[in-house]
């Protein structure tokens, strides 16, 4: 196989981008998506009325900020989908691989356990909490908000029993074996 230039003999950049497949997006990336582009949209109104009307919108800062909690809360999914969070992989290369398995399954288990954890705990801040705490400038119910958060948790939840089912099923775990990927079945 004959290896591309990049760059040919009279000095002339040549690249090609590669196909872009978006058919394995999930769901919570585009919502994340979508709340990211409300939220650059809301970003550039406070600079128009900012710098350019010399009037600036109030409510712009504060729905900007619980947006990015949003696309942070609900975008967080698309890590755990991948099996992206940091992991340290050192010890499995030094233990049986019995007890790496184990430990394997322990830390899938924890992981799901912690997301339904912080589901149960918004779902009773919420409840606790009702409509009547309200945004500060927006007059909106917080829980807003918090469903962001409550949506992002019980999507990581899902992802977290998904990945452990795949690591379940094909006898092995990223942190087992670092070379392999989730998708490789």
């Amino acid at each position: 196989m004959k290896q591309q230039k990049i760059i040919d003999d009279e000095g002339h950049f040549h690249a090609e981008d590669e196909a872009v497949d978006l058919s394995d997006t999930i769901a919570e990336g585009w919502i994340a998506l979508a709340i990211f582009w409300l939220l650059g949209l809301t970003v550039f109104y406070q600079f128009v009325t900012r710098y350019v009307m010399n009037d600036s919108a109030a409510w712009t800062e504060e729905v900007a900020r619980y947006m990015l909690i949003g696309v942070v809360f609900v975008g967080a999914a698309i890590g755990v989908a991948k099996n992206n969070q940091i992991q340290v992989d050192f010890f499995y290369r030094h233990m049986p691989d019995a007890m790496g398995r184990w430990l394997s399954r322990a830390v899938d288990v924890l992981r799901i356990a912690f997301f339904v954890a912080a589901v149960v705990m918004t779902v009773q801040m919420m409840l606790k909490i009702g409509n009547q705490t309200r945004m500060t400038i927006v007059d909106l119910p917080m829980n807003i908000v918090y469903g962001l958060c409550l949506f992002g948790f019980a999507a990581m939840a899902w992802r977290s029993m998904q990945v452990a089912r795949v690591h379940w099923r094909r006898g092995y775990s990223v942190l087992e074996r670092p070379e392999s990927k989730l998708a490789d079945n």
